[in-house]
């Protein structure tokens, strides 16, 4: 069935990246972040003599390790600021209020938070503010729930702080996610609107005459504009491939089971894809393939063994 040069409506549909990023802390963040699960704001002085808040773990200057921490106070000074009138999922208020950036009493340099104000016109460069805590705090800098405006003076200096507390803080974990629109464009709407029709189309170039799929619009190599259409496969060869051992979160796929590159007849570009039913432990490099896809599905839900003879090398090298 040849390709249809009709072109589709560009698709495009929301999507969410999100993965949790977990980190082990060492001993100046994990006593930063306990400190501020117990109301206490520390800082760590490096070789010149500032008060660096947040700390860090190294001069950044020198580059030495640093560890004499101190504690610093719960008010300061506005340096910088900037409205946010529409605040987004899981920012520190719900209501519009300031990013501004803080000079601690007692710090030399300035903490990132939100400031609660009614509006831009109470907010300026010079304000002094101070901090509002969380009521249930657990070692994270949402233990500070904002900075609120605050009328007196500088009520503390920095003062030399041991960073012991009892059950530190040792580690992190924080939901990384990114939610955005995509549009995949003429190319990859095309692409995937033969996709819901069981079939794999490309893109040929009209200059090194290469096949890509999924085809991107333009030719890496040759820069020029892909617009003819190829349909290949639909079965392929495996290039290369990935045992996965690890299960990931919201994939109901058992472990472990196979990643592979696979090399679809009529194409001069593996796309990758998982590999069924076969032992884990038997796939291999020329293997041929086919797409197995579900009732409902709008690509394949994996590819299997066609049965045929193992591909030559020779045939798929310049694939690997």
């Amino acid at each position: 069935m040849p390709p249809t040069s009709r072109t589709p409506d560009v698709l495009s549909a929301p999507l969410v990246v999100e993965f949790p990023f977990t980190r082990s802390l060492g001993p100046v963040l994990s006593a930063f972040l306990t400190g501020l699960r117990e109301r206490v704001v520390l800082g760590v002085r490096a070789g010149d003599g500032r008060v660096l808040v947040p700390p860090v773990e190294y001069d950044p200057v020198t580059a030495e390790e640093i560890r004499d921490l101190v504690e610093v106070g719960a008010t300061g000074t506005v340096t910088t600021w900037a409205w946010n009138p529409a605040p987004r999922r899981c920012q520190p208020l719900a209501t519009p209020f300031a990013w501004v950036l803080v000079r601690l009493d007692g710090a030399d340099t300035a903490l990132l938070h939100a400031l609660d104000a009614p509006g831009p016109e109470a907010v300026h460069t010079g304000m002094r503010v101070r901090v509002r805590w969380a009521a249930d705090r657990t070692g994270a800098i949402t233990d500070i729930a904002c900075f609120e405006p605050y009328e007196g003076g500088a009520v503390a200096q920095a003062a030399p702080h041991s960073g012991e507390f009892a059950d530190l803080v040792t580690g992190v974990t924080v939901p990384a996610r990114l939610d955005y629109t995509y549009s995949p464009g003429r190319a990859q709407t095309r692409y995937l609107a033969a996709l819901a029709e069981h079939r794999t189309v490309g893109e040929r170039c009209p200059s090194c005459r290469k096949v890509y799929v999924p085809p991107r619009g333009a030719c890496p190599t040759c820069g020029v504009a892909t617009r003819d259409q190829v349909e290949v496969g639909p079965k392929g060869t495996v290039t290369t491939f990935c045992i996965v051992n690890i299960k990931a979160k919201n994939l109901d796929i058992d472990v472990p089971y196979v990643y592979a590159h696979i090399a679809l007849d009529g194409a001069d570009l593996a796309l990758h894809a998982r590999i069924g039913g076969i032992p884990y432990d038997e796939v291999r490099m020329g293997l041929r393939v086919e797409p197995v896809w579900r009732d409902d599905g709008r690509y394949p839900d994996h590819y299997r063994p066609t049965g045929e003879p193992d591909a030559d090398y020779d045939s798929y090298k310049e694939l690997v």
